[in-house]
């Protein structure tokens, strides 16, 4: 039987809704939680805590929770890439950088065309090795999420940084506010949302979905929508093995058919930020409320590599 965590509005979603299944608060005390990434590899997740200016972690071999990294510049959206290594997107730092496994931090990408990035917000990798960033000015808006700083480049645009030199490409220049992405299973696709309603009262609250390329480095269209929020804003989002898009809203999580009909939500008592799929089956959906740290069990799984 489902419990009252999760709310059926189409009965496609039954099949993706376990019985007896309840949502569980992991942590909490956070300001702003964002950007989860699970390391099946170690059991373990971290999500930023983005105005405390650290990135916590959460242990699934004992539910401890730790800082991992403090300060953190600010980061906000993370993966995991091929080789097991953090990807971060960092308002402060203004770029995208990467931790190796030795600890080192490097930095993928600050600058297009000579000028400095906004604020990269969330990322995803291919299967490629190539990776994926939005980067609107969230972090240079105010102090709160970063340093309050005017946009270098003036626009906030989709960019792809390459395996093989780093070179950086925008392959989204037509959104407002681009922010959560993924792509679908067979990567034919790409998902932005975009949150521009959070700078103009007109502003777009949607998720636009992107045809790639047949390369598969750039989109081949203008990306229709493919959604609109009916609870304030989608923001993180991620996809499963179905080709569900479950993106983070103002009511909790809202689970999306591939035909863009909401089938479905999961309720959580705290606006929704991001999402991820996790656990040894990645059946377990990790969810980033606003102060804390949530999990549900699934009848699916996570598309593509595990970040």
């Amino acid at each position: 039987m489902m419990t009252p965590d999760f709310e059926l509005l189409d009965p496609r979603f039954a099949r993706f809704a376990p019985g007896n299944v309840h949502l569980e608060r992991l942590a909490t005390g956070c300001r702003w939680s964002e950007g989860p990434a699970y390391f099946a590899a170690g059991r373990y997740l971290v999500w930023s805590d983005i105005p405390n200016d650290r990135v916590m972690r959460w242990d699934e071999t004992d539910g401890s929770v730790s800082v991992f990294l403090q300060p953190a510049w600010n980061a906000n959206g993370h993966a995991v890439d091929r080789q097991g290594r953090l990807i971060s997107c960092e308002h402060r730092g203004r770029c995208v950088s990467r931790i190796e496994h030795d600890g080192r931090r490097t930095v993928l990408a600050d600058r297009f065309e000579g000028r400095r990035l906004n604020s990269p917000n969330d990322v995803v990798v291919k299967s490629d090795g190539s990776i994926w960033f939005t980067d609107p000015t969230y972090g240079i808006d105010s102090d709160y999420e970063g340093d309050a700083a005017a946009s270098e480049i003036g626009a906030s645009q989709v960019y792809r940084i390459d395996p093989d030199g780093g070179a950086v490409t925008a392959v989204v220049t037509t959104m407002a506010k681009p922010n959560g992405l993924a792509f679908t299973p067979d990567e034919r696709s790409l998902y932005v949302a975009d949150t521009g309603i959070s700078h103009a009262s007109d502003g777009p609250r949607h998720i636009r979905r992107f045809a790639l390329t047949p390369d598969g480095r750039g989109v081949a269209d203008d990306g229709p929508v493919f959604a609109t929020c009916s609870v304030g804003l989608f923001d993180g989002l991620r996809v499963d093995v179905h080709g569900n898009v479950w993106t983070g809203a103002g009511d909790g999580v809202h689970c999306l058919d591939p035909d863009g009909s909401l089938i479905g939500k999961i309720r959580v008592p705290e606006v929704v930020a991001n999402v991820c799929f996790g656990g040894p089956k990645r059946n377990r959906l990790f969810i980033c409320g606003t102060t804390s740290l949530y999990a549900i069990y699934l009848k699916t799984s996570g598309a593509g590599w595990p970040a």
